[in-house]
């Protein structure tokens, strides 16, 4: 495993992270990992190097976050060495079965005050997440959306209050516009509070338009870039015409990676194809080492539900792509419509 610095901090994280979105209730998604294989993933994937968990309040309504701790308790992984990232926004359902996940339920009443970047939510959230966790403290906690139903100055005076009392250390950010993530960081350096050290966005072979503003940014501030979905939800990692329950089952990939927007798709998916054969590794070997060339691009978040793809992914440290094979594979990309936000 390699580790790198993460962005301007000192804080140092393994080359790849730990998705944990795949570790919780088959109850909420059909694909995610219940409690004991999600043991058993999370502590092999500690064995291959990597130190950097991460999680989210709104996966499986909490109880990925659970199993997160419980691994980390039951494994005594040194709490000195590991990253634990999470995050708040969302809301979270009391019946396992309900996915709620991207909801913004705002006149339902069984969620009034339950969701969104107010004060009161983010200081809830955190102190639900640390019990959920069993920890003193996160590393890195992310706000999973803007909120742009609550000032951002209210939104960032109560993340640098979380962080002064000890229970956060860092600041990220996720999937926004990047007038909103520049906004929000100038709001916290004009008032001498806490700022975003990182952005966590979508980011593959198939989704580039961070390209267009946030990654200047990104660079320009030397702001850690930690991508979600580098292998386009497993559409990367196999031929066209194959299928696997995610892709069946994720209303995620139809929203973010829609054929209709993407007659790109298919192309570049062969061209995977045809450079993973004329190296002789996987396809998502070939994806993930695409994003290892960019310099900007800290630790890709990976989801693993097979040991068999733990031992895959990590070895894409070793693929090394050319100048020739980028442009190869870069070459059909057309312009998409941004995710939701």
């Amino acid at each position: 495993m390699e580790y790198v610095q993460f962005g301007k901090t000192g804080l140092r994280v393994s080359r790849i992270a730990l998705g944990c979105m795949s570790y919780g209730s088959s109850q909420w998604q059909p694909w995610v990992k219940d409690e004991e294989e999600s043991l058993a993933l999370i502590e092999k994937a500690y064995g291959q190097g990597i130190n950097f968990f991460d999680t989210a309040d709104g996966y499986s309504n909490g109880e990925s976050e659970r199993i997160l701790g419980k691994a980390i308790d039951k494994f005594k992984f040194p709490r000195g060495r590991i990253v634990v990232a999470t995050k708040v926004f969302f809301p979270l359902a009391d019946d396992m079965s309900r996915n709620i996940l991207g909801a913004k339920p705002e006149n339902d009443p069984a969620f009034v005050n339950g969701y969104g970047l107010s004060r009161k939510h983010i200081f809830d959230a955190v102190d639900a997440s640390l019990k959920r966790l069993g920890l003193d403290y996160i590393d890195i906690l992310y706000i999973h959306r803007y909120d742009d139903n609550t000032p951002i100055e209210e939104t960032m005076e109560a993340l640098h209050d979380v962080v002064k009392s000890g229970k956060v250390r860092y600041l990220g950010a996720s999937s926004m516009n990047a007038w909103k993530f520049i906004q929000a960081n100038y709001v916290a350096e004009l008032r001498g509070w806490t700022k975003f050290v990182c952005m966590q966005n979508l980011y593959n072979l198939i989704y580039r338009e961070e390209e267009r503003e946030m990654i200047p940014f990104l660079a320009n501030q030397g702001i850690a870039m930690v991508p979600w979905s580098p292998l386009a939800r497993g559409l990367l990692s196999r031929p066209n015409q194959e299928k696997s329950v995610r892709a069946d089952s994720d209303r995620a990939i139809a929203g973010f990676f829609a054929e209709k927007e993407s007659a790109n798709n298919a192309e570049i998916n062969n061209r995977v194809a045809a450079i993973a054969e004329k190296k002789g590794v996987s396809m998502s070997q070939i994806a993930l080492a695409w994003t290892f060339t960019k310099p900007f691009v800290t630790s890709p978040i990976l989801g693993i539900g097979k040991e068999e793809h733990l031992y895959d992914l990590v070895n894409a440290l070793k693929v090394k792509l050319t100048k020739e094979d980028t442009d190869y594979l870069e070459e059909p990309y057309i312009p998409r419509n941004l995710i939701p936000m």
